[in-house]
């Protein structure tokens, strides 16, 4: 089957503040990333940093901040079929959210099909820090939470399944404006401003929110886009307390490795 269309978009990055041309491109095969002369495949093989988002790496080369992109992915329904070339090592943060990467990939035209599911057989947990998550068997589903000691944020909770993860595009990054300063000196959001993020000062946000409950949806999106790199839609009921992207790594972790054992934590159809 022939497969056409592409769309572009440019954008700054959040942490490196540098500007970035992102090429999308239909083909067959699965979902990579190119830098170069590398293809990177989008898979939770070649995760290679998870501070503050995910950074894929192969041979060198990298590409941070795909979990928007990869989310826009998976809302739209591809499991594949797709290249994305980026001219910097991360990609545009844009407004914050993974809503301007939905609405470009409307130009691609409509998914290839999706791979036969990953099934949970049995419960499977893992822990980072205050964070947990675990995958029990079950239909596809996503329970987010997160508490944090801010008082416009809080306790807040996100729940739904495949029908419902289009409530998430929209939701934009969030940080804390106390934080500022030590992120900057570590060489992180460097391009973030009041325009591609949610900052929340010592008394609330300062612009309006999308959502009363924008952050954890948020949170929700990121685990949405990090769990994409599995490759293939996730047939289990999944919970994630905390979450954080190394959260999800883990978890991804170890669901593919039970698969590459023969657990039957873990199995294709």
């Amino acid at each position: 089957m022939s497969v056409t269309g592409s769309a572009t978009i440019s954008g700054s990055g959040i942490h490196s503040g540098l500007v970035a041309m992102v090429s999308i491109t239909r083909r067959e095969g699965g979902i990579a990333f190119r830098r170069g002369a590398t293809e990177i495949p989008a898979r939770v093989q070649h995760v290679g940093a998870t501070e503050r988002t995910t950074t894929l790496v192969k041979d060198g080369a990298m590409v941070g901040l795909v979990e928007h992109l990869l989310a826009a992915l998976r809302v739209a329904g591809f499991y594949g079929g797709v290249l994305i070339e980026s001219d910097r090592d991360e990609l545009p943060i844009l407004d914050g959210s993974a809503q301007p990467w939905y609405e470009l990939l409307t130009e691609l035209g409509p998914p290839p099909p999706a791979p036969p599911p990953l099934a949970v057989a049995r419960r499977i947990e893992v822990r980072h820090g205050a964070g947990r998550a675990t995958a029990v068997p079950g239909p596809e589903w996503l329970d987010c939470a997160i508490d944090f000691a801010h008082p416009a944020i809080g306790a807040q909770a996100w729940r739904g399944g495949p029908g419902d993860y289009g409530q998430l595009l929209a939701a934009r990054t969030f940080g804390l404006l106390a934080e500022a300063e030590y992120l900057k000196s570590r060489g992180l959001a460097l391009g973030a401003d009041l325009d591609r993020a949610i900052v929340f000062g010592d008394e609330g946000p300062l612009r309006p929110l999308r959502f009363p409950n924008e952050p954890v949806r948020h949170k929700a999106l990121d685990a949405l886009g990090d769990l994409a790199l599995l490759g293939r839609p996730l047939a289990a009921r999944v919970t994630i307390e905390r979450g954080s992207h190394t959260l999800h790594h883990r978890l991804m972790s170890a669901l593919c490795a039970a698969t590459a054992a023969g657990d039957e934590a873990a199995s294709t159809p």
